[in-house]
């Protein structure tokens, strides 16, 4: 039985989800809080195995909570269920620990399909939210405004001011010259941002052994051998 903490200070939103996700999802839920601090203190006593929880609350938020449960709980799976989905709450939310982010406008069927597939191990991403993150690695993202530099505390990866574009296009062309495949990529233009191995596991949903093995095909391919100097070439 999959036991679900859910954490929103809407308490008819928190009565709704209780209803769909046991009567519908024949889940269990353990217990519903109104913020951080609430939650925290319910999983001292409380065995749970998904958290859906909500970005914007009084006294702690989402985010933070998010934080302190990977680092109390490590085994506990964590859904953002939100309305927010700017570049700097998504990043701040996967790169902390958080296994999934949906919109509180995703449907009950979408919910109960994330729980499921969280507790299978595999990420799951609201449309908007991929969209998002899709903008980021097609480089149309304005620079200062990234996932990658979001996470990384900085105002940009290189403090360049060019045009996205140009830096996009210039990319491509490395790319296409060194016979890049699709993911290698994806990992790339991450690399490229200044994201570290678990921040790039965190983005695409994949583990950080596989993106190791990624980053050494990349610098195999671009025959070099040091993640400073590939991440200076790459932005020119």
């Amino acid at each position: 039985m999959i036991r679900i903490l859910l954490v929103d200070d809407e308490p008819l939103l928190l009565e709704s989800l209780e209803i769909v996700l046991t009567v519908k999802g024949g889940y269990t839920v353990v217990g519903t809080a109104g913020n951080g601090i609430a939650a925290l203190d319910i999983l001292k006593n409380t065995e749970t195995d998904v958290m859906l929880i909500d970005l914007n609350m009084p006294g702690m938020g989402g985010i933070e909570l998010i934080k302190k449960v990977h680092d109390l709980y490590p085994d506990i799976r964590m859904i953002v269920l939100t309305t927010f989905y700017d570049e700097k709450n998504i990043a701040e939310a996967l790169s902390n620990g958080a296994s999934g982010y949906l919109l509180k406008d995703s449907g009950k069927d979408a919910i109960i399909e994330a729980v499921e597939q969280t507790i299978k191990g595999v990420g799951v991403l609201d449309a908007k939210v991929m969209q998002k993150l899709t903008g980021l690695l097609s480089g149309s993202t304005p620079a200062g405004n990234t996932v990658g530099s979001s996470m990384s505390g900085s105002p940009s990866a290189s403090g360049h001011t060019s045009a996205p574009t140009d830096k996009a296009s210039r990319m491509e062309a490395l790319f296409k010259e060194t016979g890049l495949t699709d993911r290698e990529k994806d990992i790339a233009k991450l690399l490229a941002e200044g994201c570290t191995n678990s921040q790039i596991s965190s983005l695409l949903y994949i583990s950080e052994g596989t993106v190791k093995n990624y980053v050494s095909i990349i610098y195999d391919k671009f025959d070099i051998k040091d993640r400073a100097k590939l991440v200076a070439y790459l932005n020119g």
